[in-house]
């Protein structure tokens, strides 16, 4: 976060910051993350491929007292530049409809169930992909010993 209280837009400019040590810290953070959930394997691009990019988000997460709780750093594919039929066939969010969820807690209380709530750290990461997705490695996590390696993604980002 810089003197205005601002999240950096890029990676660049939250290693140049007051606080890159912790903005370090939460890639490295979400890079674990990666690589435990094995999000993708580093492999040479294919002929004929092409890797798009990415970028990462950074977030100050706050409590509810608007101390600063956490810094919070996300890698995101930039998608946009992929090629519908050659990257993707479709996209959708899987997010449950409202009807779903009324008909689910009508049926819990015609039958006396509790019901809980909770959520899913990066839900979005549990979802293998079908199509074949080449990402450029993430600024600061480059692989020293095969820099010029994509990451094939296995997971969505």
């Amino acid at each position: 976060m810089d003197s205005e209280g601002e999240s950096p837009m890029t990676f660049k400019s939250a290693m140049e910051s007051s606080d890159a040590v912790k903005w370090k810290e939460a890639c490295d953070s979400e890079m674990k993350y990666l690589c435990k959930t094995k999000t993708w394997d580093l492999v040479p691009l294919p002929k004929g491929r092409k890797a798009i990019g990415n970028r990462w988000v950074f977030r100050v997460k706050e409590n509810q007292a608007g101390e600063v709780e956490r810094f919070k750093a996300r890698l995101v594919a930039k998608g946009f530049s992929q090629k519908r039929g050659i990257d993707y066939d479709e996209t959708f969010a899987p997010v449950a409809k409202f009807t779903s969820i009324r008909i689910l807690l009508s049926l819990a209380a015609k039958y006396s169930l509790s019901v809980h709530q909770m959520d899913v750290k990066t839900a979005f990461l549990n979802g293998l992909l079908d199509e074949d997705i080449y990402i450029v490695q993430p600024d600061g996590h480059v692989d020293e010993f095969h820099p010029d390696f994509v990451c094939h993604l296995k997971r969505s980002l």
